[in-house]
């Protein structure tokens, strides 16, 4: 086992910069329609009983086996001596808190606990993409495509090709999906009516307010005189300001005592919250959480990935106070990782590019309030390539019931596309 920091931060140090997020606004979805996406067309009308998807990315490969403690498994306490996240059972002040008698939450992200007790959380186990890469750009595209063979010529994301597939949930939407970000997530390449925002409070015309009306003008007029795609591309854009600008991010008053955290993460949740409130017809936003490359000095109950847990914990908390405080929530939240961590601490006190983790499901419709896990064991011939979590459950799988339970695809296996794939259900939506 590798005990030195490997080489592959300098590759996530270089895609985590603002760059990393995929393919600019500008590319047409018409270019990048896959040949074998099915042409489905359906009659526009409004929708209601279609989910708002909102698909979190944690950035760097998250550690599964911090995120959700399998206490149970007498080797985890072996192989991270030093990192392992304490028994329920022990005395130890940061013990892990236990779930259901095999896994528990470690203490900083216990804050889910009324979620998953509400039986709106699922937490899934030993998944990803079955694919033996520990690139962080091939597995997070990978992941965002959706296929494990994707070839340089496929560039959608499978939100983008789901959303493709499906008519708008309400007439005349000029928005369908949000990227939160400089640049627009691989997931949602390929949308239609779908744009990267860094800030949905924000989101306009760079211009002092004495000359922004007049600034609107001219560009209005310029695009008058050019053709399509890039005259309804420009208008569209110009709808888009003038619908957020109505919405009121910074009044916006959380329901059920819900209070985001005060950081980057949060104050996107929060926006999305609002956004999804206001029902202007957006039915996917896009949110990345980075840090997650913890090599050295990861930190299970202290240090850098207890505090990306506390951010992600206490947003996703406030997210379910918020939105599912009412009984007739129709969102529906997934939070992945490009992969896992190596099953066994380095020398540096952190983990090295592992293969399976863990994903969460949060949605009134989810069963959730347990673990999904067809758990395969850490004792070292049960390890993949004798160091990494097996993945048991291929993350598409859970997206597969979702995009054809929640968000109303009837099609759903032509997302995914892939030959070598084929989807098994888990009961993961009720």
């Amino acid at each position: 086992m590798s005990s030195h920091r490997c080489k592959g931060c300098d590759e996530y140090d270089q895609i985590s910069r603002r760059n990393f997020v995929g393919l600019s606004t500008g590319l047409m979805v018409t270019a990048l329609t896959p040949g074998w996406l099915p042409r489905v067309v359906y009659a526009q009308s409004e929708d209601s009983g279609r989910d708002v998807i909102i698909s979190i990315f944690l950035r760097g490969g998250a550690d599964g086996l911090t995120l959700v403690v399998p206490h149970g498994e007498p080797r985890y306490y072996v192989l991270r001596n030093e990192l392992a996240v304490a028994p329920p059972d022990s005395n130890d002040p940061n013990r892990a808190k236990d779930l259901d008698g095999f896994f528990g939450f470690p203490p900083a992200m216990n804050r889910l606990r009324d979620a998953y007790d509400d039986g709106n959380l699922l937490l899934v186990h030993a998944t990803g993409m079955p694919n033996p890469t520990r690139s962080h750009f091939e597995a997070m595209r990978f992941m965002e495509i959706g296929r494990s063979d994707a070839a340089p010529t496929l560039q959608t994301g499978w939100l983008g090709r789901h959303l493709q597939m499906t008519a708008p949930t309400v007439q005349d939407a000029v928005l369908r999906a949000v990227g939160i970000g400089y640049g627009l997530q691989r997931t949602l390449v390929g949308g239609p009516l779908t744009l990267p925002i860094a800030d949905l409070g924000d989101f306009g015309l760079k211009a002092r307010r004495a000359t922004r009306k007049a600034q609107q003008a001219t560009l209005e007029e310029m695009y008058a005189a050019v053709g399509n795609p890039e005259k309804a591309s420009a208008e569209n854009t110009l709808q888009t300001i003038e619908t957020l600008k109505k919405i009121g991010f910074d009044s916006y008053r959380p329901a059920g005592g819900a209070r985001y955290p005060d950081d980057e993460f949060g104050y996107s949740l929060r926006s999305t919250a609002a956004l999804i409130k206001a029902d202007v017809g957006v039915e996917a936003v896009a949110v990345d959480l980075g840090g997650w490359d913890t090599h050295e000095y990861q930190g299970s109950t202290e240090g850098q990935m207890a505090f990306l847990m506390d951010s992600l914990s206490r947003g996703l908390a406030a997210l379910h106070k918020d939105l599912f405080s009412a009984n007739d929530s129709n969102v529906i939240v997934t939070v992945i990782s490009e992969f896992g961590r190596v099953a066994r601490q380095n020398g540096s006190l952190g983990t090295d590019h592992g293969h399976g983790g863990a994903m969460m499901v949060l949605g009134q419709q989810v069963a959730g309030g347990r673990v999904l896990s067809k758990w395969p064991g850490l004792e070292q011939e049960q390890l993949y390539e004798g160091q990494d979590l097996k993945i048991t459950i291929d993350y598409r799988d859970i997206l597969t019931e979702i995009i054809s339970k929640r968000l109303g695809n009837k099609n759903a296996k032509d997302v995914f596309n892939d030959p070598a794939y084929k989807a098994k259900e888990h009961g993961v939506i009720t």
